[in-house]
């Protein structure tokens, strides 16, 4: 574990988890779990719930479940499966033995409706979907009964059981919780809890042709677990009646309770997963795992490290009020994290030629270089010194700016690790202007870690490589997707995509140890900023960087160049 381990933020759940407790009111358990949906890929939002989830369990000694609430065939996959697993792994988290599918509870919530019905407290519903829409009421007027609300519990009970025996067509019937036309809220004005879908399920077939509604089997799939809180998010606060309603009114071996946390908004990021998904099929981006994307899979392939999402999830707290985090919280904690695990490496991303006339033809020398300048014990390694370098395009200038440090005709700086350089000339491309070639002179007193090497005063400093030790690579520089702060409040988020969002620099030289390194492995490129190894792309011999995140907070420096 790096030091970017959170350390624990006191909060309103864990205030509540730790009274809960101590006063005995859940037998002296804990047991929580994280719910997903596997419609989607898991975004940045959903690692806050795991974070807290799987964290209140660790920290109080608890368990906490992982369970797929699989009760809508029709959007589901087990790709979206294999993607969750694997996602709540890599931040660290495991559920043991403790994996469960809501369509493991088919059975019980198909006999506790059948309780329901018996009850009277359910019934059959002819109603179109439309019609009990128009019949529900508003904020302001009450609902409507159903004509079929009275009909006797033995016929409802008859047609349920034809429902499930695959009767009848998709939308013909639908069962209704019997509760409160007029309630305040609206949840409570019968809702449906069972619907008709002939649909292949991923993991059940065809054994089933009904199927439970969300919040009827969220419920009864916390009772069976006997999970003690069921933390959710904030939208589903006025949910919690009828989550209570039906806990309260079946033979459940336990009666579990819902709490609810703001979810998390960030800015410059789409948190729909209805629209993410609309970005993929429409291709703004590449893929679920686009680096631009929120999506954990795409912060991953970008370079986020688990734990700085675990350090950015503590460091932004829990509480009941909506607000919008700045995406530069997120962006400090990834630099935080690196910046203690990340190998330094050299790399000229827009790279231009340099021949140093004074220094002898065919000669090189091995200049050492830190692979961490704050961790001597992680060593050194060498770079050569030779007569051609690469250096990098924004390091000159032929008429320099007030203010510009760097090579510029008759100016000086110095090689780090190495010597100090005088520029002598330059040449142009005739059409473009651009610059192909820098001329220059070395100093040969002026060698970094040698007596008096410092009396050679130079205010630059800039990075190069050996063109004998150098190859090329391409450089993803990734900016913010979109250009408006809240893209998820516009009337169509499509109008502030940002065009810029990405930039590609095909010609960039590494150093050639970068060719050994592993997929998804992150550097920090000296002067630069953090850089991951393509999980997709990156190829032996033909390597694709992808940057994580810059050095400080000044995004878009080169995109577009």
């Amino acid at each position: 574990m790096s030091n970017a381990t959170p350390t624990p933020v006191t909060h309103f759940i864990r205030n509540l988890i730790a009274d809960d407790l101590a006063q005995g009111r859940t037998q002296g358990r804990l047991a929580t779990r994280f719910p997903p949906e596997p419609n989607g890929y898991l975004h940045i939002g959903h690692a806050k719930s795991i974070c807290l989830n799987f964290g209140m369990a660790q920290e109080f000694g608890g368990v906490c479940h992982l369970r797929f609430d699989d009760t809508n065939p029709t959007k589901e996959d087990t790709e979206y499966v294999e993607s969750i697993l694997e996602t709540v792994r890599w931040l660290g988290f495991d559920w043991g033995q403790h994996l469960y599918y809501a369509s493991d509870y088919f059975e019980h919530c198909y006999r506790y409706a059948e309780g329901l019905i018996q009850a009277g407290k359910a019934y059959v519903d002819a109603l179109s979907a439309e019609e009990i829409r128009a019949w529900r009421g508003t904020l302001t007027e009450p609902g409507k009964n159903s004509p079929w609300r009275d009909r006797p519990w033995e016929e409802s009970l008859d047609l349920f059981r034809r429902m499930r025996s695959g009767e009848f067509a998709d939308g013909q019937y639908v069962l209704r919780a019997k509760i409160d036309m007029s309630s305040p809220n609206l949840n409570l004005r019968d809702p449906a809890i069972y619907r008709i879908r002939h649909a292949t399920h991923w993991r059940t077939g065809n054994t089933w042709c009904i199927y439970p509604m969300y919040d009827y089997a969220h419920a009864l799939s916390d009772a069976q677990e006997r999970i003690t809180h069921s933390i959710c998010t904030l939208e589903f606060e006025d949910h919690r009646p009828l989550y209570d309603w039906v806990v309260q009114n079946t033979p459940v071996p336990w009666q579990p309770h819902q709490y609810e946390f703001a979810r998390l908004n960030l800015t410059y990021t789409l948190m729909s997963k209805r629209k993410l998904l609309e970005l993929v099929q429409e291709g703004h981006v590449t893929g679920w795992d686009d680096p631009r994307m929120p999506t954990l899979v795409g912060l991953r392939r970008r370079g986020y490290s688990p734990q700085a999402i675990r350090l950015f999830c503590e460091r932004i707290g829990v509480s009941k009020a909506d607000s919008l985090i700045d995406v530069s919280v997120l962006e400090d904690c990834l630099r935080h994290d690196l910046n203690e695990r990340a190998p330094r490496r050299i790399a000229v991303l827009d790279p231009v030629r340099l021949i140093i006339h004074n220094y002898p033809q065919g000669n090189s020398e091995a200049c050492a270089v830190p692979n961490h300048p704050q961790k001597p014990e992680w060593g050194t390694r060498e770079l050569s010194f030779s007569r051609e370098l690469w250096i990098d395009r924004e390091d000159f200038m032929s008429a320099p700016a007030k203010g510009f440090f760097r090579l510029a005709p008759g100016a000086q700086v110095r090689l780090r690790y190495a010597y100090v350089i005088e520029c002598t000339g330059f040449e142009q491309d005739p059409q473009t202007g651009a610059v192909t070639l820098i001329h220059a002179q070395y100093f040969p007193q002026t060698r970094s870690g040698t007596p008096g090497s410092d009396a050679h005063k130079v205010k630059g400093n800039i990075h190069w490589l050996s063109v004998h030790q150098a190859h090329p690579a391409t450089v993803r520089l990734y900016d913010r997707l979109f250009k408006d702060p809240n893209p998820g409040g516009a009337e169509d988020w499509r109008t502030l995509l940002n065009p810029d969002s990405i930039g590609v620099l095909p010609h960039a030289q590494v150093e050639t140890a970068l060719l050994a390194a592993a997929h998804g492995e992150t550097f920090q490129f000296e002067r630069q900023g953090y850089f991951t190894v393509d999980r997709r792309d990156s190829l032996p011999g033909t390597p694709v960087f992808n940057r994580a995140v810059t050095l400080r907070d000044s995004w878009g420096k080169r995109v577009g160049a």
